[in-house]
């Protein structure tokens, strides 16, 4: 068994984090993954973009602000893991471009663990990212609530400790969707954050299997967090054709370009295609390191993607962009969550094991 610093925080079985991606709400995935175990987290990218789709998931139910809807929603998993008494949480992006929606997303998690005394033992953790995390810090350190943020480099995790996050996630460059605008990748990125800060740290980007849990925690992280593995599970709330074209993908079938909130890593088909031209012409400061913002970048590379998720929502293979990290090209089936987080740790363990062995020179 493994238990690192994460298991004993949380209280949850495996030192694994299933990534709240957008544009979905991972209503299933969460339940699913905190059922097995491990922390489960939900997308709340789709309320605050006003994705239909994530609010259609909410029972049917079409209508609401993001603070009525998730505070339905949590219940609902709440409901769906009572069971196991399953871990989970949220993941909420707080770029200055959605403060107020971000900052209802967050009230509804402080009031929903208020209410409920039971939520207060499941609802553990909010996942901040896409942002600056310091300016939450009199929002959410005051209300218990662990406080995990997703950096992409050491001054960003020099800042989260400023800001008095509990648990950093460090996300290397060939993660899916939302990637940083420097290309470091998690190989150098990981143990550069672990060396730099005293808060414990969960790898990000690249992870998929127990060999890559296994030199997570030997570059010194307390756990993993997986996105585009976990979206290729039988439990997954996307769409099959977007599993499909997970397994289709060779690890060089990503491509990176201009996304709402930075820059985003695509599996490659003609729209991700597309949309990367657009940004080598109207946008290359992605491709040189320098950031521009939704006021400053070009209207063409914006409509680009606007209409790839909406191609993507309704089906339409040749024209939806569909976000996913470099390691498509290392997943090969469609497990169960429970099935995928049991190899992953029980390969993880056998890898440790066999090390002495290795390391000795004897087979």
């Amino acid at each position: 068994m493994i238990r690192t610093e994460l298991c004993e925080m949380l209280g949850i079985e495996h030192p694994i984090i299933q990534a709240g991606m957008g544009p979905y709400s991972t209503n299933s995935l969460a339940a699913a993954a905190a059922n097995a175990g491990a922390l489960g987290l939900i997308s709340t990218s789709g309320l605050i973009l006003g994705a239909t789709q994530a609010q259609e998931a909410l029972t049917g139910e079409e209508t609401g602000t993001p603070y009525e809807l998730l505070k339905r929603l949590l219940y609902r998993i709440k409901e769906d893991t009572k069971d196991s008494k399953g871990i989970f949480g949220i993941n909420c992006m707080v770029s200055a471009e959605f403060t107020a929606q971000a900052r209802d997303i967050i009230q509804a998690v402080i009031d929903v663990r208020n209410e409920d005394a039971e939520m207060r033992e499941r609802l553990k953790v909010i996942v901040t990212s896409a942002g600056d995390p310091l300016p939450w810090t009199e929002t959410i350190k005051p209300s218990g609530v662990k406080w995990f943020h997703v950096v992409p480099s050491v001054r960003h995790a020099k800042r989260c400790e400023r800001a008095g996050v509990d648990v950093i996630i460090a996300s290397g460059h060939e993660g899916g969707m939302h990637v940083a605008w420097e290309p470091v990748h998690t190989m150098v990125l990981l143990p550069a954050v672990v060396n730099a800060v005293s808060t414990p740290v969960v790898g990000a980007g690249g992870f998929c299997d127990g060999a890559t849990l296994a030199a997570a925690l030997a570059l010194g992280a307390v756990g993993v967090q997986m996105g585009t593995r976990f979206l290729a599970t039988k439990e997954s709330d996307f769409m099959q054709m977007w599993k499909e074209q997970i397994l289709k993908s060779g690890e060089r079938d990503t491509t990176v370009a201009r996304g709402i909130v930075g820059p985003g890593r695509y599996l490659k088909n003609e729209a991700s295609l597309e949309l990367t031209e657009i940004t080598v012409k109207k946008a290359p400061g992605l491709f040189l390191g320098q950031p521009d913002d939704l006021m400053t970048v070009a209207p063409e590379v914006m409509k680009k993607e606007l209409e790839g998720f909406a191609a993507t929502f309704a089906g339409d293979e040749k024209k939806a962009l569909w976000a996913g990290g470099e390691v498509a090209g290392r997943i090969d089936d469609l497990p169960t969550v429970k099935e995928l987080i049991d190899k992953v740790v029980t390969e993880a363990e056998e890898i440790i094991r066999s090390l002495p062995r290795k390391i000795g020179g004897r087979k």
